[in-house]
């Protein structure tokens, strides 16, 4: 998945909701985890959709999206997070320029 988008979140009491409402979210691909103990690289082919109800339904509890903001370290692709109910990460149109820059 050379081209795959989606969080880096630091480790939380939440990852494993936010994992299954990911793949609730995006049931017709595959959702990659890479664990490394104090983060967590989530990623899936772009367009990759998470949303707060979703998640809300794996946590039992509200959950406004900046959580996942807080929680987040970096993402791989671009985010487009103007809802306050989804976050959609994707890859640029304009295959002339660089791929998105990780850190971690």
């Amino acid at each position: 998945m050379s081209n795959g988008v989606g969080p880096i979140l630091r480790m939380s009491d939440d990852i494993d909701a936010i994992i299954a409402a990911l793949r609730d979210d995006n049931p017709d691909q595959e959702i990659r985890v890479i664990d490394r103990h104090a983060y967590v690289r989530i990623e899936g082919d772009p367009p990759l959709r998470l949303t707060r109800a979703s998640i809300e339904n794996h946590v039992g509890r509200e959950f406004p999206l900046r959580e996942i903001e807080m929680m987040m370290s970096s993402f791989s692709g671009v985010i487009d997070s103007s809802s306050s109910d989804q976050f959609i990460w994707s890859r640029k149109n304009n295959a002339a320029e660089p791929p998105v820059e990780e850190l971690a």
